[in-house]
């Protein structure tokens, strides 16, 4: 029998290990937190100056801007230059843990202007010795490198102007900072929050764009992210991504090995196009067909890279724009810095997956994204990819295999392993961070194939799959996709239906060149009750004020839609009229309208919010 002094010795040991433990928990997540910081400082660059912008906004220009009509009203332009060299103070808000260092500047359109590996000291986004703008942006000024942040248009109207911030300690340690503006031209409001996380060498950007507006947007979102490049610099795109396509889909060439001629550049002896050096002139390669979630690039040289991570469901686009190695790209850039070097641009697009492409943005939506960046290094490349880390396995001499892991975080005890057919023919276990990587020469006895290869990375104390990857033996795809041709004249169009999609087409991608009104005229010269085309151009004329031939248009779709039943399966007509008629003062119609369009889910929220409304003010 237990004497009653050993159960009470027993019980107050427990208490105390369990209050020990406890204490060490707390003193290591601390410890943890301690060493991630967000800070608001001041940062002295060396600035080429603008001249202050032009006080009269101009109202309309028939130009383009990276392929959309450059509609710039109310912004000003700031396209002229002083050609004076200052040291100006910026505030620069860092985030920054035991790995990486992050900076962004909020005056400087909010970029991202500089993140670094703080365990080899190499700038994985492209830091910018000088600020020196060049008409690149919409307005003109922009700045290369960093992360500039590409929202509703490529090169944004605000890429060069100060921008809302705020800093944030999370509840689970993390700690954000946000950046965003409302757009005046569209009225629509976007954030990004950057968010660093306790011991992890990855960092998030979480875009969310908010239509706070009555009216149906289009907009393009691309992360423009820069990085250092030389001779040795490869961009890695999935390995399933057999074709690269150009701007507006009007050009396709093979990836990474270029049979073709591709935007005036001879590839047809067989050039590697994913090495900086083999693109002389200035270039742009969209991934097309997007299946994995990674990309990113590698300094062969210097033994380091970038690695991208993003839901392809969403983060659809991943690109590489390049200066070119030749003369006139390396002239090109030294106007764009002092002693940075050359760079490329390793973009990444969600909701869009080419420039221009723009998706949907319907009244009161919000729409999120979600994307990771995180150094590597001394894995000599890398075939796969996750939020855990990177893992590369190449064929090598002698029978052997190069394998190698990177983690975003520390593993006490990662178990690594590869087998052939299924075998083990290599197992060890070792401690992973991302100050520590793991690296192995690995003989397989007798012969072999690449595709019969396995690796995987676990942490041997909790059971979770970290990283793997299986090369894939693709079919070469020897035809290439079909380039999408400039639309033909309305009248040579055979149907109403693809009449109306041309315009709609044109009218999401903010074309200059065409007019959609030329299309929906055309399609209701055959067929003057069309319901789509009708309330399409209901929709443009509401846009722009014209409420007389919104209602006129917007009418004659309610009356096909609305004839021998009661309500249609679809009621944007019915709301759009309803903003139609509030815009007139005629309450009483628009309150009946509004309400019918209220049946309609997709407009539901949206037709009770201008209810509301009216209700304030009748």
């Amino acid at each position: 029998m237990t004497s009653p002094g050993i159960n009470v010795f027993f019980r107050q040991y427990w208490i105390l290990k369990s209050l020990l433990v406890l204490v060490f928990l707390a003193f290591h997540v601390n410890n943890l937190t301690a060493q991630l910081t967000v800070s608001e400082e001041e940062w002295v660059i060396p600035t080429y100056l603008a001249a202050p912008s032009n006080k009269n906004p101009i109202f309309y220009n028939n130009e383009t801007h990276q392929g959309a009509a450059r509609h710039v009203y109310p912004y000003a332009m700031n396209d002229t230059y002083l050609n004076r060299r200052v040291d100006k103070a910026y505030k620069a808000l860092v985030l920054e843990n035991e790995y990486i260092k992050l900076c962004v500047t909020p005056e400087i359109g909010g970029k991202l202007y500089y993140a670094t590996d703080k365990t080899n000291g190499y700038n994985f986004i492209y830091k910018n010795d000088v600020v020196k703008p060049s008409n690149i942006g919409m307005l003109g000024a922009w700045v290369a490198g960093g992360i500039e942040w590409c929202v509703l248009h490529h090169h944004r109207a605000s890429t060069f102007l100060p921008m809302d911030y705020e800093l944030v300690e999370n509840a689970d340690g993390s700690k954000t900072i946000y950046i965003g503006e409302t757009e005046p031209r569209h009225q629509i409001r976007w954030t990004i929050g950057i968010t660093s996380f306790p011991g992890k060498s990855n960092f998030r950007a979480e875009l969310k764009i908010h239509n706070p507006t009555p009216f149906i947007h289009s907009f393009l979102y691309w992360a423009n992210v820069a990085v250092h490049t030389n001779k040795d610099l490869q961009v890695i795109f999935p390995p399933s991504v057999q074709f690269a396509t150009y701007h507006a889909k009007n050009d396709f060439t093979h990836w990474p090995i270029s049979t073709e001629i591709y935007q005036g550049q001879d590839f047809t002896k067989g050039v590697d196009i994913s090495w900086w050096i083999n693109s002389v002139n200035a270039n742009s390669y969209f991934a097309h067909d997007l299946k994995e979630d990674f990309m990113g690039s590698y300094d062969h040289g210097k033994q380091s890279g970038t690695v991208h991570i993003g839901d392809h469901n969403i983060v659809k686009g991943a690109k590489l724009w390049e200066w070119g190695s030749g003369p006139r790209g390396q002239a090109t850039e030294a106007r764009l810095t002092e002693n940075a070097g050359p760079y490329v641009e390793i973009m990444t697009g969600a909701f869009s997956d080419n420039q221009p492409d723009y998706s949907w943005i319907k009244p009161y939506e919000v729409k999120i994204s979600q994307q990771y960046w995180y150094p590597v290094k001394d894995i000599q490349g890398f075939k796969n990819a996750n939020l855990n880390g990177a893992v590369n396995l190449e064929s090598r001499e002698k029978n052997t295999v190069f394998l190698a892991y990177y983690s975003t975080g520390k593993v006490n005890r990662a178990r690594i392993i590869l087998k052939n057919r299924d075998n083990i023919v290599f197992e060890k276990f070792t401690e992973i961070s991302p100050a520590r990587t793991f690296t192995q020469t690995v003989k397989i006895d007798g012969p072999y194939k690449l595709t019969d290869l396995y690796t995987e990375m676990t942490d041997s104390e909790t059971g979770e799959m970290l990283v793997s990857y299986r090369p894939e033996e693709k079919e070469y795809q020897e035809k290439l996709p079909g380039i999408v041709e400039a639309p033909p004249a309305p009248k040579d169009i055979a149907t109403v239906e693809e009449v109306f999609l041309t315009g709609k087409r044109l009218e999401q991608f903010h074309n200059s060149r065409y007019d959609p009104m030329d299309y929906y005229e055309e399609a209701l010269s055959r067929d003057p009750g069309d319901i789509r085309t009708n309330t399409a151009a209901g929709n443009i004329c509401l846009k722009n004020g014209d409420y007389h031939n919104a209602r006129k248009y917007l009418g004659r779709a309610i009356k096909r839609l609305t004839k021998d039943y009661t309500r249609p399966v679809d009621c944007e007509a019915l709301y759009l009229q309803g903003l139609v008629l509030k815009a007139l003062d005629l309450y009483d119609e628009a309150v009946d309208t509004l309400y019918r369009a209220s049946w309609d889910y997709e407009f539901h929220t949206a037709s009770f919010l201008e209810l509301a409304r009216i209700s304030v003010s009748w």
